[in-house]
């Protein structure tokens, strides 16, 4: 072989190897090295499916998380398509997804920089606890145009992850559990992607706002977050926790026909053995008010390693037993869509039992009084007209706003700060667009969680010399939730 023909292979060889480079990264982490790749026309690599725990399985799928299993060989960080076990329903397209037990897995989003120690965003789905996965809506724009790192995961959904019967092989709360491994795994690793593990926020709309409040009130998350933003979803509000884990599990049970549901351990057993397939084939939502069934609980002492929530989040805050980290809150005009899907069973039940959907904390001398209430607050909102989704509406979605919204981000703000808290921070979202979603109106108004969309996937685009509005909210948003994250 001539000198010229050696150079001219090493040439081609390093050019290879340069051009793979750069589609690709290997990272290591604490159970080996993982590779992930660049996604197309970005400057940011993703790692998909990194097993961050061990969801147990069989008998045992109520138990809190194991700890992942490690490799020798680089883990190929490619698969998207792994979610957990829950019911298909028309609003989440599940085409081309997995669903398996074994479901604990992150996706981590980073920058193409040689920067260390950038902030961390961990966002948290949403949901109602009884759908999602965690890349529903991927952070690649957010990461690239800030320079911080991305993660999404996933964490057991309904009753697989919201089981809560006080025994030892259901003691509830398995899936917060999993966040909470889920947020020691990013500690642990989250350095070797470049983020610092000393600055990391976490993030979540719905069901993921009301985790993450409910993660600065457990004793098990000391030190593995440090700001918080909560875009829609206070844990005081009629859809945040079980008020009776027990009588949901019974009334699900008998759903199923079983019917010796007054011992516990029975219903136990008939939880372990029951398939999965079986347990998520639909949503559980036997509507009587706003509350879904299968949510966070205060678990019992079950000599379990740990419990995740000991006592009401409202009960926590009044001691001031908590960590009080800088805290952004954000609500929409009309977070009431959220429960659009029910407009056909709640404005019935509304009409026959409104006394039933005042919010949940509010004090009564007797039944007599919280009627005459309901009455008054009726007349209020739908004056002498019966509620109706061809009538009103939009009447309909202020008073379930109100509810489920305003009142609980005002009071959770008030107990917060008149337990010391002095870090709190909020914004009220308003931009008015079109709503494809609103059944029986043409309304035009802000959607659910549309800022969480807005901050991940958003971008401005300019149109002449006119910056469309819609991209222009989207960056006053964006920005506002940067700065959060990198100041507190």
């Amino acid at each position: 072989m001539s000198l010229y023909t050696y150079f001219l292979l090493c040439f081609v060889t390093f050019i290879c190897v340069e051009g793979e480079n750069n589609k690709s990264k290997l990272v290591k982490t604490s159970q080996g090295s993982v590779r992930g790749y660049k996604e197309p026309d970005t400057n940011v690599f993703v790692f998909y499916g990194i097993p961050y725990g061990t969801a147990p399985t069989g008998i045992f799928k109520f138990q809190a998380p194991l700890p992942p299993p490690a490799w020798l060989q680089p883990f190929e960080a490619t698969n998207r398509n792994i979610i957990c076990p829950q019911a298909r329903t028309p609003s989440l397209n599940l085409e081309n997804k997995k669903m398996q037990e074994d479901c604990l897995i992150a996706n981590v989003y980073i920058p193409d920089t040689q920067e260390k120690n950038l902030p961390v965003v961990v966002y948290i789905h949403g949901g109602s606890f009884q759908v999602g996965y965690g890349d529903m809506t991927p952070p690649t724009k957010f990461v690239s145009q800030k320079n911080i790192i991305g993660v999404t995961f996933n964490y057991r959904l309904g009753v697989n992850g919201f089981l809560c019967l006080g025994t030892l092989g259901a003691p509830g709360n398995a899936g917060m559990k999993d966040q909470v491994e889920l947020l020691r795994w990013v500690k642990r690793n989250i350095a070797n992607f470049g983020g610092n593990p000393d600055d990391i926020t976490i993030a979540g709309c719905n069901a993921g706002a009301i985790s993450a409040e409910l993660l600065i009130l457990s004793k098990s998350t000391k030190n593995l977050f440090h700001k918080m933003i909560i875009a829609y979803g206070p844990n005081n509000g009629l859809i945040a926790m079980q008020t009776d884990p027990l009588e949901t599990a019974k009334v699900f049970a008998k759903s199923l026909n079983f019917t010796n549901v007054d011992s516990v351990y029975a219903l136990e057993d008939m939880y372990k053995e029951t398939s999965m397939e079986l347990l998520t084939k639909e949503i559980f939502n036997d509507k009587t008010n706003f509350a879904n069934r299968f949510t966070p609980c205060v678990e019992r002492d079950t000599k379990e390693d740990y419990v995740f929530l000991d006592d009401a989040p409202v009960n926590i805050i009044k001691r001031g037993k908590y960590r009080k980290i800088p805290i952004l809150y954000g609500f929409d005009d009309t977070d009431g869509l959220l429960q659009k899907s029910d407009f056909d069973i709640l404005h019935e039940r509304m009409n026959t039992n409104f006394y039933e959907f005042l919010p949940v904390d509010l004090e009564f001398e007797s039944k007599d009084e919280k009627r005459q209430v309901a009455i008054k607050i009726k007349e209020f909102y739908f004056g002498d007209k019966p509620i109706s989704k061809d009538i009103n509406v939009s009447s309909v979605i202020d008073y379930i706003s109100d509810v489920l919204t305003t009142y609980t981000t005002s009071k959770t703000i008030r107990l917060h700060v008149e337990a010391g808290h002095d870090k709190i921070y909020l914004y009220k979202y308003t931009f008015k667009a079109k709503l494809p979603g609103v059944p029986f109106t043409n309304l035009l108004d802000a959607t659910h969680c549309p800022q969480l969309t807005n901050v991940l996937e958003g971008e401005v685009k300019q149109n002449g010399n006119n910056i469309n509005k819609e991209h222009e909210s989207n960056k006053i948003i964006s920005e506002l939730w940067f700065n959060f994250i990198k100041t507190g």
